[in-house]
């Protein structure tokens, strides 16, 4: 097995997750802010199968793999009803930021994942293997969620940060921004195929936050069974 199929194997279900918990988050934020569409439709659960949609979840992330791509994806969006915020601006605005901010926690929540994993795997070394598994999928989920914070923050419709951006606008320019969104996810695959400037952007930050986060959990990691 290459190491690119097994890094896919790690990452496909750390993404799944990292994807799952992004869309529970908007609808969560939104029956909060007065809208109970994603409840009432059966879409606030944890449950994978009913955030998987066949293009984004499943072929664009194998397709940006195989290619040596940064490996991003999408859940099947929440279905929303911005017209059922108590305050649309600030619910648009909180609901759109519920995302990242849950991909940021799961970031953190790694970390301590890595550091029980170690201190487990010196106590028990029979079970050090598996443990060491699951610590270099918590590497990946640090790193895919903080690169899934700074990509849903792009200013490009229907990213979650196109929602913020917008309100910004005046409404005439807003309203041609939103109607943007229809052509959003071929613009953001071509820009990430051809333009690696930006993939460099996105993935940068990701990987200076990881650097600094290996520094506090260095001494707990276990031998790599993949290597």
């Amino acid at each position: 097995m290459t190491p690119r199929i097994e890094l896919l194997l790690l990452s496909a279900p750390v993404l799944l997750f990292s994807m799952v918990a992004h869309e529970y988050a908007h609808g969560w934020a939104a029956l909060r802010q007065g809208d109970p569409t994603a409840w009432s439709l059966g879409r606030l659960t944890w449950n994978p199968v009913k955030h998987i949609d066949p293009f984004m979840t499943v072929i664009l992330p194998i397709m940006l793999g195989l290619a040596g791509a940064p490996i991003l994806g999408g859940a099947k969006p929440i279905p929303v009803n911005p017209r059922n915020y108590r305050n649309l601006r600030r619910g648009d605005i909180i609901v759109s930021l519920a995302g990242v901010t849950a991909n940021l926690l799961v970031a953190l929540a790694c970390i301590p994942v890595i550091v029980i994993a170690g201190f487990l795997g010196d106590l028990l070394p029979a079970v050090a293997r598996p443990l060491a598994l699951l610590q270099r999928m918590a590497e990946i989920g640090i790193f895919l969620n903080l690169v899934l914070v700074v990509f849903n923050l792009l200013p490009i419709p229907p990213l979650d940060g196109s929602h913020v951006f917008k309100w910004l606008l005046p409404p005439t320019l807003a309203n041609a921004y939103v109607r943007l969104a229809g052509a959003g996810v071929l613009v953001l695959v071509a820009i990430l195929y051809f333009v690696p400037q930006v993939s460099s952007f996105v993935v940068a930050p990701a990987e200076f936050v990881l650097a600094a986060a290996q520094r506090v959990y260095f001494s707990f990691l276990l031998p790599n069974p993949l290597s």
